[in-house]
């Protein structure tokens, strides 16, 4: 009985836990919900037809130091056409009550906690970028200079808002 009972259990269990969707490069973004330090909740999915950029960075990461402000600086010029940065803390850096003046002074929304299928590619900083479809477009570790912001989100920041997005009115928070 032990025999049979064992493989059924398994069998059933493996039915009743959802599989956690994977974030792969070229797919849809798997949704999640980003715990903002002021206390807000966004939803990729409300994010739709804007260009999103997650940003994992932690505070003893000499590049993330030299990455976030310009990465700020350009989100404060591109935000206009459409273009939304969150920079995600990671676990070991200081507690976010000592980065304050830090979020302050940023345009860039800082995230607290991510629940979903999002972290930092064994690596800091690690940059994953989402198309106004909701799809992975990048996804990987090591700083972006200001070439790179170009090359990567230019294009798509003139791509259209997908029709399907546009009737829908999902156009994000803010």
């Amino acid at each position: 009985m032990r025999r049979l009972f064992t493989p059924l259990f398994l069998a059933l269990l493996s039915i009743a836990q959802p599989a956690l969707a994977k974030v792969s490069l070229g797919k849809p973004a798997p949704d999640a919900t980003l715990n903002l330090v002021n206390g807000q909740k966004v939803t990729l999915s409300s994010l739709r037809g804007q260009v999103v950029v997650l940003n994992f960075w932690a505070t003893w990461c000499v590049p993330c130091r030299k990455e976030l402000p310009m990465l700020d600086a350009y989100y404060r010029v591109q935000r206009a056409y459409g273009l939304r940065v969150f920079a995600i803390t990671t676990e070991d850096s200081v507690p976010l009550s000592a980065l304050t003046n830090v979020f302050k002074a940023m345009a860039i929304d800082p995230v607290k906690r991510v629940r979903g299928p999002y972290e930092a590619a064994n690596a800091v900083p690690t940059n994953i970028i989402i198309d106004r479809a909701g799809v992975v477009r990048y996804f990987k570790a090591g700083a972006f200079d200001l070439d790179d912001l170009n090359t990567l989100l230019v294009p798509l920041l003139r791509e259209p808002i997908p029709a399907t997005v546009a009737t829908a009115g999902t156009r994000g928070n803010r």
